[in-house]
């Protein structure tokens, strides 16, 4: 008769020294196993947790057929596993979410380097205005300062820019760039 077959029956028979025996000779190998398995020993520590987790709660249906250890492998494994899809799962995802990241950057950058080559085609009392507007954040009263300009002038212009933007670009492509809606505070 082998070692586990008495440890078995001690534990059947109620005896918790015997369960405290059976884990600490099997611990340690399928902690091994584990870590080998999942490279991460916090991952390793608790699928061995749940290992012996799993094997206590359908203990009571357990037949020894032989050695309990490699029935423990076999937990320990299914659950590796399990450990392994979880994460991978996991791990698809995220690098998922950072391919539509950087398409969206991706676009980003094409949109504004292509709003920015409009925007410099523009004849330059236009461009002006276009960059102090939506650029720099500016009223138009400041533009119009700044420019030395009448007011109605800045308006203007940037209505006119408005117009020749939107016939070079597609207005989908004005992406963060809203010249539709106008800060006319003066």
């Amino acid at each position: 008769m082998d070692k586990d077959f008495f440890l078995i029956r001690r534990m059947k028979h109620g005896d918790e020294s015997a369960v405290d025996d059976f884990v600490k000779q099997y611990y340690n190998e399928i902690y091994r196993y584990c870590y080998y398995k999942l490279s991460d020993k916090w991952q390793a520590e608790d699928v061995t947790q749940d290992t012996f987790t799993n094997f206590f709660k359908h203990f009571n249906s357990y037949i020894h057929k032989g050695k309990a250890k490699n029935y423990l492998y076999v937990i320990a494994g299914n659950l590796c596993k399990n450990e392994y899809k979880k994460h991978k799962e996991v791990s698809d995802l995220q690098v998922e979410d950072q391919i539509a990241d950087m398409k969206e950057v991706q676009k980003e950058f094409v949109l504004k380097v292509s709003m920015e080559q409009e925007i410099s085609r523009l004849p330059n009392e236009f461009k002006e205005v276009v960059l102090l507007y939506y650029f720099q954040n500016l009223k138009i009263r400041e533009i119009a300062e700044i420019l030395s300009i009448n007011i109605s002038l800045v308006k203007y212009r940037l209505s006119e820019s408005k117009k020749m933007l939107k016939k070079s670009i597609n207005k989908e492509d004005f992406y963060g760039y809203s010249f539709e809606s106008e800060n006319s505070s003066l």
